[in-house]
């Protein structure tokens, strides 16, 4: 006869697993409320302390951690001496651990939840007994997943050794250790950058392909998920989401999140193509789309309010990849679902995006950072020109610099109030990208309203000189150039505006 340990947490599918497992010639060795459980059901269970010969202590922070439960799991089979051990001291082995760990993440999204709570959620003898199990997979089972109890139940059946089945169990033991341990380290660490960041997350799904179809890719969630997250929406309707949709959206929330007002924003290539406000969705959507009619093309659409049925036909009348919005009328959820690939999605929008690290990948490692929740009001906006700004330009800036923020360096914005106009983003150098944004501006109603935004400073003055001369009436960009002076100086000879914003916005 075998033996199988079971404590768990999560009792989904236990006591019909235990029953197959007694089936197969298995004798149950458990635990506190897996005891019960298992012997509610009626099925003969040996408790712990009948295996240890020590009581449950300390609140049962004590219980499994004793040599008779780690010397039953970690005996190698092969060799003749650690079998000689266990028969000296009376253990028996251990065939099966089958362990899912006290629910840490779920005590801590509590919003009520303690130090005190939190802590008491610290498995410890659940990993030790998983860990000992998957080091010796090779004599025994060991079972952290509820969803393997089928493909383990088949394993005993077959009757054969599969050592790579083992080991792919082991594996998913030792990964789930780590994110909990993982978890727990972020929990209670109080520094932003600890000196080993450890990071976790949980399969969201498998992508078709990453960015080009030659390249594998999957999603994965973080450890304590966010509410503003492209993967919290409801998927209402559409093809699954692709990997480049996925980092599209994305953008498309962060710029969305930065305006209170009905707006609207387009997204190609995780930059803006379009911003667009009005007194209604269908008005903020003219604006958004009026800013890049050419862009849009196969592009996202973000809207933080509801889509009604007039927006929805405009919607409809062009491709699009995503749409995203809190919510759709009946009638414009019609409309847009004709087109059985695009995807609608519904998220609950908010302008209080939380501050967290973010990582990024680098050849070797990866670096951390803050994300940038830094956004220019008017009384951060120092006019360093001898031309003063009116207070439309002010609030254009405003604008401009919300949306300069979440464009690929270098990033410039040309805008009026409650509309971009022009993009240039992504450009290696800064004077391109300032011709870039003005080429595409110039041709629109209300260019002649219209500010410039930079999200760095200008590194001398030829693009306040090139502004000028084509139209541009005021500029806001960060300042703090060695060269500064020759930007003032040449927005006093052409008699432009110029604004130091004193923020820098660099998007990589």
């Amino acid at each position: 006869m075998k033996r199988a340990l079971l404590s768990v947490s999560d009792k989904t599918g236990l006591v019909d697993f235990a029953k197959q497992l007694v089936a197969l010639d298995f004798e149950l060795v458990s635990t506190g409320g897996t005891h019960k459980a298992l012997a509610d059901a009626g099925l003969d269970v040996i408790g712990i302390e009948d295996v240890t010969n020590f009581p449950e202590m300390l609140d049962g922070r004590v219980k499994t951690l004793h040599p008779r439960v780690h010397g039953a799991l970690l005996a190698r089979r092969d060799l003749p001496e650690h079998m000689a051990t266990l028969k000296e001291h009376d253990i028996t082995p251990i065939d099966m651990v089958v362990v899912n760990l006290y629910p840490f993440k779920e005590t801590i999204l509590k919003p009520d939840v303690t130090d005190a709570d939190a802590i008491e959620n610290i498995d410890i003898g659940g990993p030790s007994m998983l860990r000992s199990a998957a080091k010796n997979f090779a004599a025994v089972l060991p079972v952290v997943d509820p969803t393997d109890y089928e493909a383990v139940i088949a394993h005993l059946k077959s009757g054969e050794d599969d050592q790579k089945f083992r080991r792919q169990l082991a594996t998913k033991v030792f990964q789930h250790t780590a994110a909990y341990d993982a978890l727990i380290a972020s929990y209670l660490t109080d520094k932003e950058f600890p000196e080993q960041l450890t990071i976790s997350g949980e399969k969201f799904d498998d992508m078709r392909y990453g960015e080009n179809p030659d390249q594998n890719a999957a999603v994965y969630t973080s450890a304590l998920p966010e509410k503003y997250s492209i993967l919290n929406a409801d998927i209402l309707h559409g093809k699954q989401l692709s990997y480049n949709n996925i980092r599209d959206a994305d953008a498309a929330l962060r710029i969305i999140a930065e305006y209170d007002e009905t707006t609207v924003v387009t997204v190609k290539h995780m930059n803006p193509a379009g911003i667009g406000q009005g007194a209604t969705i269908e008005e903020a959507w003219d604006q958004a789309f009026a800013a890049d009619d050419i862009s849009i093309f196969g592009g996202i659409v973000a809207l933080n309010r509801e889509v009604d049925l007039a927006t929805a036909e405009k919607m409809h009348a062009i491709f699009l990849e995503i749409i995203i919005a809190p919510s759709f009328t009946k009638e414009a959820y019609e409309v847009l679902a004709k087109k059985k690939n695009l995807r609608l999605l519904t998220l609950p929008f908010t302008t209080d995006v939380p501050n967290q690290t973010e990582v990024t990948s680098v050849l070797g490692g990866f670096v951390a950072q803050d994300r940038d929740l830094l956004s220019e009001t008017e009384a951060d906006l120092k006019v360093v020109s001898k031309a003063q700004p009116t207070a439309e330009q002010l609030k254009a800036m405003v604008f401009a610099q919300k949306a300069v923020k979440h464009t690929k360096s270098n990033a410039i914005v040309v805008a009026r109030d409650g509309q971009t106009l022009g993009v240039g983003a992504g450009q290696p150098n800064r004077i391109d990208s300032v011709k870039i944004s003005i080429e595409k501006a110039k041709a629109k109603p209300g260019f002649e309203d219209a500010v410039l935004a930079s999200d760095a400073f200008f590194p001398m003055d030829d693009s306040v000189a090139y502004a000028a001369e084509n139209g541009i009436k005021a500029v806001v960009e960060p300042g703090g150039s060695i060269k500064d002076q020759d930007s003032i100086d040449k927005a006093d000879e052409l008699g432009l505006v110029l604004v130091f914003s004193g923020r820098r916005h660099f998007k990589h």
